[in-house]
């Protein structure tokens, strides 16, 4: 399970005295500890493995934005701190898919499901959400499809 996963490397990193990877991940778990108390508040189970996935990726979104954003006003030393948790972040989610192959996901699903238009974009987002969370970034994916659909 992946909550393992996070707090046995968070053990590890304790043991090896790597502090910048001790302390994303110290975030990563208050992170995942917030949601599921959030979840609990209204009555849901502690999330999932898919719903960690989400939460990482929008962690990486975050920092990513965060670091463009430290480069643009001079401080390349907090963008480099920024990039440096992403990539901690990162080993705990799958690879990431490159354009082509998403596209090639994104025909295969539209020709599977029979998807004729624009109107079925939500089933087709839906399909691939459920399919491969975490491994495609779904904003570029919309337009893909948006795109896909439109031709079909």
């Amino acid at each position: 399970m992946l909550r393992d996963d996070i707090n046995t490397a968070l053990k590890l990193a304790m043991k090896s005295g790597d502090k910048l990877r001790l302390s994303t991940l110290r975030l990563m778990n208050a992170a995942l500890k917030d949601r599921d108390i959030e979840a609990r508040g209204h009555g849901k189970d502690p999330l999932g493995d898919d719903d960690l996935r989400a939460l990482l990726a929008k962690m990486v979104k975050q920092r990513e934005e965060s670091a463009k954003i430290y480069t643009e006003g001079g401080r390349p030393e907090l963008a480099a701190q920024e990039r440096a948790e992403i990539a901690v972040i990162q080993d705990f989610l799958p690879k990431q898919l490159g354009e082509d192959e998403t596209r090639a996901i994104i025909a295969a699903v539209v020709a599977e499901i029979e998807a004729k238009g624009i109107k079925d974009m939500g089933r087709t987002m839906a399909v691939l959400k459920e399919r491969h969370a975490g491994a495609i970034d779904f904003g570029k994916a919309s337009a893909w499809v948006k795109e896909t659909l439109t031709a079909a």
